[in-house]
């Protein structure tokens, strides 16, 4: 029975390619002299430091079109509340979410199963695996949910016939 799997993966070395972008612009940009902003990949989160708000707000925005141009989905970075920090400076931590959480997962399935075509969900861990009996059907599936435009970054993997 043919079948695919939707997922939420996040390239790493392409957030650390951009990442390591986003830093020599800043660090080579005019606007940002003296300002000593920074941003630090961790495992799982980006934390961007400044001295000042705006500066932060400008690092962030070039942080983002780096992801946009590497290829990577915005939908991934989520928080990014500005904290202050040790010094008078301001910081701001986005973590990187990949994976389909399990209300998400639900979600997803029950408007697949809304649609009445002829394919069965089901939830794996952090992902949802799409059979069906035709090819037709699963294609119509991965269109629709291109189509929603949901608030994660889905990739459709493992199309087997």
């Amino acid at each position: 029975m043919p079948s695919f799997d939707v997922v939420s993966q996040i390239d790493m070395q392409e957030v650390r390619n951009a990442v390591d972008q986003a830093m020599r612009e800043i660090v080579n940009r005019f606007d940002f002299k003296g300002t000593n902003t920074s941003i630090d990949l961790g495992d799982r989160s980006i934390t961007l430091e400044s001295a000042a708000e705006g500066r932060l707000d400008a690092a962030v925005d070039v942080l983002k079109e780096r992801l946009v141009k590497r290829g990577v989905s915005l939908k991934v970075l989520q928080g990014g509340d500005v904290k202050p920090a040790a010094g008078g400076r301001v910081r701001a931590e986005y973590n990187l979410v990949e994976g389909i959480p399990q209300d998400a997962a639900k979600e997803l399935g029950k408007t697949i199963r809304d649609t009445k075509l002829k394919v069965q969900v089901q939830v794996q861990g952090d992902q949802l695996r799409i059979q069906g009996k035709k090819r037709d059907d699963l294609q119509e599936v991965i269109a629709l949910l291109k189509g929603l435009d949901y608030r994660l970054p889905l990739q459709y993997v493992n199309f087997r016939d």
